[in-house]
């Protein structure tokens, strides 16, 4: 038997690592989602420079995008990419 060659979707997504970066300065852009992150999260901008390659912070930015559809969905238009793209993405980063 021949092994499975990945999806077309699968074998273009994005890296999540690259994928989450990009969804954290587009949530830190607006000064109100900015805060919202901080508070919900409870890292200090200092603290969130200190961890921006740390897997679990990078996770968190997908997951706090999963969490609230408008944002995810606003989000995902603005880095070009289906919210459902994120949405793997963030899964991929628990593993």
């Amino acid at each position: 038997m021949l092994p499975r060659s990945p999806s077309p979707a699968k074998a273009d997504a994005p890296d999540p690592q690259a994928l989450s970066l990009n969804a954290l300065g587009w949530v830190l852009a607006d000064g109100d989602r900015a805060q919202r992150f901080l508070a919900l999260t409870g890292l200090k901008p200092d603290d969130l420079r200190a961890s921006l390659e740390d897997p679990a912070t990078l996770a968190g930015v997908l997951e706090f995008l999963c969490a609230y559809e408008p944002d995810l969905v606003a989000a995902a238009e603005a880095l070009g990419v289906e919210p459902q793209v994120i949405a793997e993405a963030r899964e991929r980063m628990a593993r």
